[in-house]
């Protein structure tokens, strides 16, 4: 943290080294403001998590329907020569 302010001004309401009520509210909005911003960057790392876990998960499938095709392609072939030798 820095160092506190030095007091400016006289007022009747605050003495010094005590913040006044604006600077306090300030600060509230402040962590406010930066407690949702830490939500929503932990919202967006779950996200990417998700788009990264979803990639792999396609990648797995894309790989999986190429063995299949290949698989179906010499099925095929395989009913073919079958079939011209009877």
């Amino acid at each position: 943290r820095s160092a506190p302010i030095p007091f400016q001004g006289v007022s009747s309401a605050s003495s010094p080294g005590v913040p006044s009520q604006s600077n306090m509210t300030s600060n509230r909005r402040l962590q406010q403001t930066q407690a949702q911003v830490n939500e929503v960057v932990d919202i967006m790392r779950v996200n990417v998590d998700k788009v990264l876990e979803r990639d792999q998960k396609l990648s797995e499938l894309d790989n999986r329907a190429d063995a299949l095709q290949l698989k179906r392609k010499y099925w095929w072939k395989n009913c073919k020569v079958y079939l011209s030798t009877i």
